[in-house]
């Protein structure tokens, strides 16, 4: 059963304020406040507060919201949740942008339902920097190899990379990840594709480290949301 929620006002301004305060170019900093297991009325009401960028973790639970309602013609919608192959066709027809893509098999099915539905598919490479078995992306070597392959895609647009931070205390830990992915994508940006210049790295717990180290997209849910009263 999905949850009814709202933007939490007085956390979405302090949001806003360290934005302003750790980022080194706010203007470039776009919030994405995450509905995972919330309904529609969280899409509703991130776009009453002009959050025009929603992320979701599920393709099918994404289908079930948006099936019965429209989205405001600003809305992008984000798939931050890991993307199983037989959903890529319909991620392609739902999502604006897909920033989960952690495998070449998996660029190249994207490019080809792309291709299909005659769409450029925007992209973020998702990089993984732990060695946890559950954490999906490109570690560190393969991920100069997959922007390249993605290069040569014809409908693939990789506008960024994706990272998880480590469950950790550690601060410094945190920042060395987010550093870390920073200067993969500026490598990238400079040596392979002009059009990599994104990165969404900052969860709830640690988007003031990732802000810090150049985050352009914060994913925000817990934070940004809380419970509607009931009545």
């Amino acid at each position: 059963m999905l949850i009814d929620v709202d933007i939490n006002k007085k956390s979405l301004k302090k949001i806003q304020e360290d934005i302003q305060k750790h980022s080194p170019y706010p203007p470039t900093v776009r919030l994405i406040a995450v509905t995972k297991t919330f309904s529609y009325t969280s899409i509703q009401s991130a776009e009453k507060n002009k959050i025009n960028n929603i992320g979701e973790n599920k393709v099918q639970e994404t289908k079930y919201k948006i099936s019965q309602h429209l989205l405001n013609t600003t809305t992008k919608l984000h798939l931050i949740g890991h993307l199983q192959r037989n959903k890529v066709s319909l991620a392609v027809s739902i999502y604006n942008v897909i920033q989960s893509v952690d495998s070449i098999k998996l660029l190249n099915k994207i490019n080809n339902s792309a291709i299909k539905q005659n769409k450029k598919q925007k992209i973020f490479l998702q990089i993984k920097n732990n060695k946890q078995i559950s954490q999906s992306g490109f570690n560190k070597k393969e991920i100069l190899e997959a922007a390249e392959h993605a290069n040569q895609l014809s409908n693939i647009q990789t506008i960024g990379l994706m990272t998880i931070g480590p469950n950790t205390k550690n601060v410094e830990k945190i920042k060395k990840i987010f550093k870390q992915t920073k200067k993969i994508q500026q490598i990238i940006n400079s040596s392979i594709d002009r059009g990599c210049k994104y990165l969404s790295m900052g969860m709830s717990q640690d988007y003031i480290f990732a802000l810090q180290e150049g985050a352009t997209h914060l994913r925000i849910g817990t934070k940004l949301f809380q419970k509607r009263d009931v009545k």
